[in-house]
């Protein structure tokens, strides 16, 4: 049995909530679109062209559109006429195929991996991004679906720079109903990661999530201070970190690329939570950071419930961004 297997919503309630959460971005896109073949019955230069400007305004980003048009270049040359009304479905497949690529999901862990629980115990996510982006909320989330699932969760109050995140930490923790490790404002936060991954193994625990400071103004202080949880982590749980988890806001489209850019710096991530989906239509975001930064993306937020909280599911996401059911 895998060692994580996640409680399961309906389908069909799973895909209204991300029909609801894209539908900004999906009216934009495809507006966008609409413009790019208006008149064209066929994709050609001029249609790949408005194509090109579309996914550009619409986040994307310049490297991940250009990849897209090149993909779709060479449908039509390989395919020798190409309807404009199959153009939906085949950047379907070519924007999944490329995903596939440069951001494969077949190493992630924990959920559906064949990972025994005595080999993994506790699993350790550390969970980086920048203030305002949502990462205390989406470690909340992330302790409710592991708890749904019947899994025991620590939570660490390593942004210890911040009072208000400790608090709102320990919101979450009481919400959940799951036990926080915390010390005074201004603490060591190894010293808290260190304490959180030896009660969790104390207590046999399955999972631990460590909240880390936001600060981006310096980042050789933030390496140094994220290089130093992670060697104190690995004192208690050897192979620890198992996942570092970078948390952006999707809302902030082009800025969140740049966030992306100076954390891989920082430290080394594993996989990428977007968040606030719902509110904006730069979706399009979501694409680009997983492919350029060649790290998957593990998580969608698409609303303020826990449940709204997603497994990215590629496919999924690119019909749902595009209006294809």
């Amino acid at each position: 049995m895998a060692f994580f297997s996640f409680f399961k919503r309906s389908k069909e309630e799973e895909q209204k909530t991300l029909d609801q959460g894209l539908d900004k971005s999906k009216q934009s896109l495809l507006s966008r679109i609409g413009h790019a073949i208006a008149g064209k019955t066929t994709i050609d230069d001029e249609v790949l062209d408005n194509l090109e400007e579309a996914l550009i305004a619409s986040d994307v980003g310049v490297e991940t559109t250009l990849q897209i048009i090149e993909r779709l270049q060479e449908r039509v040359k390989r395919d020798k006429y190409v309807n404009t009304d199959e153009l939906n479905h085949i950047m379907v497949d070519e924007i999944c195929q490329m995903l596939e690529e440069n951001a494969p999901n077949a190493a992630l862990q924990p959920e559906g991996g064949e990972v025994s629980s005595a080999a993994q115990k506790p699993y350790v996510v550390m969970v980086v991004g920048v203030n305002g982006v949502g990462k205390t909320t989406t470690i909340g989330k992330l302790a409710w679906r592991y708890k749904q699932a019947g899994r025991s969760v620590y939570l660490g109050a390593a942004d210890t720079f911040r009072a208000a995140a400790v608090e709102q930490l320990c919101i979450w923790g009481e919400r959940v109903g799951v036990p926080v490790i915390k010390q005074q404002q201004g603490s060591d936060p190894a010293s808290v990661a260190y304490d959180t991954l030896q009660s969790a193994k104390a207590n046999n625990a399955d999972v631990v999530l460590i909240d880390t400071a936001g600060r981006l103004h310096n980042k050789v202080n933030l390496m140094n201070e994220l290089t130093k949880i992670k060697q104190v982590m690995k004192k208690v749980v050897p192979d620890a970190p198992h996942e570092v988890l970078l948390v952006l806001d999707g809302s902030t489209g082009q800025n969140a690329f740049e966030q992306a850019r100076q954390f891989a710096a920082a430290t080394q991530i594993t996989s990428l939570a977007v968040t606030k989906l719902d509110g904006t239509a730069k979706g399009g975001v979501v694409i680009g950071i997983s492919n350029e930064m060649r790290i998957p993306v593990r998580y969608i937020g698409l609303g303020e419930k826990m449940e709204d909280l997603q497994t990215f599911n590629r496919e999924a996401f690119v019909r749902g961004i595009l209006g294809i059911e």
